[in-house]
């Protein structure tokens, strides 16, 4: 390995807290899991992380910065988390502060959605584009977004929630009073809810267990006609929300990362063929549709990769 810098990705989930050293955009050691359920307040799970930084840092002495994805809003030059819902303790946490106070490295906290964006952008599927709307489906929906070579975080730096975006003004309120928001749609329990709800109208004994996007993905490769028309549900309700960011904001490309994303043509197909529908030739004649190069490492990938430019590193390379 060259002496170029290494960096040190933390992404911090609703029940474990995943940390890895990363180069040039590959994980190339990950710690034990810590798991976030143990800890009653933020300051003891900071201090344990802090203790997961250090033993990677004593293998790895050419770590140069620190990165942490957090699944919710984050006020970007502090580091400040606003909120965590499913962690006790955490509001308005300066975990930038804290974390740099303890390690004396920079550190960068950024929302995890945008860190997934950001690890395809810089070193995934989205690398050299200027113009690109990351989305990673699972549990909810979450997206980040690039334009003229820029991460858009807005005036409150808490830009690219695709989620929370309708597709229908009829809807059901979101969890903010929003109508028709697309993960309210296209999330793992309304997919898996949506297929329950088909099969047991055509009388078909279904549990709900098989009935997850997984298995629907198996069922569809089996050639099951409700599966397939499950998934071309699902993207027509996608198509819907991705037409109107690529209305606004002409992209290069669209990536797809997370677990539903593994139902791989099972949902790229209909769901280029659903987009392409309702745009004109202007914006889809080099609009490409891409499944995310990275899985579950993303978000300590663009935690890395993130801390080590602003920390003044090119990451271009």
């Amino acid at each position: 390995m060259s002496d170029l810098p290494l960096a040190i990705g933390i992404d911090f989930g609703g029940t474990s807290v995943k940390t890895g050293v990363v180069y040039r955009g590959n994980l190339i050691e990950e710690a034990p899991r810590i798991e976030t359920q143990n800890f009653e307040s933020a300051p003891p799970l900071i201090e344990r992380i802090h203790e997961t930084i250090e033993d990677l840092r004593t293998k790895h002495p050419r770590i140069e910065a620190i990165g942490v994805g957090m699944p919710g809003f984050v006020d970007f030059p502090t580091g400040m988390v606003h909120n965590l819902t499913n962690v006790r303790g955490w509001q308005r946490i300066y975990l930038k502060r804290d974390l740099n106070k303890l390690s004396n490295l920079p550190v960068t906290v950024e929302n995890d959605a945008n860190c997934m964006a950001y690890a395809e952008w810089k070193r995934g599927s989205g690398r050299g584009m200027n113009h690109l709307i990351a989305l990673t489906l699972g549990t909810g929906v979450g997206g980040g977004i690039v334009v003229d070579g820029r991460m858009v975080r807005g005036a409150n730096f808490v830009a690219g929630e695709l989620g929370q975006t309708s597709i229908d003004f009829k809807g059901p309120d979101g969890a903010y009073g929003n109508r028709g928001s697309l993960e309210d749609y296209v999330g793992n329990q309304q997919i898996t809810d949506l297929a329950y709800a088909a099969y047991a109208k055509a009388d078909i004994n279904r549990q709900k267990s098989e009935c997850e996007p997984a298995q629907l993905s198996i069922l569809a490769q089996q050639g099951d006609k409700i599966a397939l028309g499950i998934w071309d549900e699902v993207a027509k309700m996608l198509s819907t929300a991705l037409m109107n960011c690529c209305w606004l904001l002409n992209p290069d490309a669209i990536i797809i990362g997370g677990g539903v994303a593994k139902a791989g043509n099972f949902l790229f197909e209909p769901l280029e063929k659903h987009l392409r529908a309702q745009l004109s030739p202007a914006f889809k004649e080099n609009l490409r549709l891409l499944p995310a190069r990275f899985g579950n490492e993303a978000g300590m990938v663009g935690a890395a990769t993130l801390a080590l430019e602003e920390a003044g590193f090119n990451v271009n390379d």
